[in-house]
């Protein structure tokens, strides 16, 4: 697959995959700003994709980021589909309890191609019975 990518900006930069079994690609910020505790923000990347038919970008956390300073994707996994062709941008929250400098160029979220299924809604009076059922949150234990 060939992701077609357009640089909106002289800032932004081409994402890459960081090793030869990554799956997701480095997206990077391009301004700086701070990030308080319990405060979200919108970055732009400068980058603006066109995703072939029948694939999503999902954008995720980067785990180190998640891991040391609390900084995570708000929408998690955002989804960005084939047939937009605006800037990339990532929605951030700092969860953890001190502020968080951002700087142009660092990677604040990684991108992941996924395949994508569009169902057929077809309305129905029943459902087929399973032994879960109806039930929800928690009831399949700890």
């Amino acid at each position: 697959m060939h992701l077609k990518i357009k640089k909106l900006t002289p800032e932004a930069v081409i994402p890459a995959y960081q090793s030869s079994g990554a799956a997701g690609f480095d997206l990077h910020a391009i301004e700086d700003t701070i990030l308080r505790p319990g405060e979200r923000v919108l970055l732009g990347t400068g980058l603006a994709m066109a995703v072939d038919e029948g694939y999503e970008l999902q954008i995720r956390p980067r785990s180190g980021l998640a891991y040391k300073h609390g900084i995570t994707v708000l929408n998690t996994p955002g989804t960005v589909d084939s047939d937009y062709r605006g800037e990339i941008k990532v929605l951030l929250i700092n969860h953890g309890e001190e502020d968080f400098a951002i700087t142009q160029g660092e990677r604040i979220a990684q991108g992941v191609i996924k395949e994508v299924v569009q169902a057929v809604m077809v309305e129905v009076d029943d459902l087929d019975e399973t032994q879960r059922g109806e039930k929800g949150f928690g009831s399949t234990g700890r």
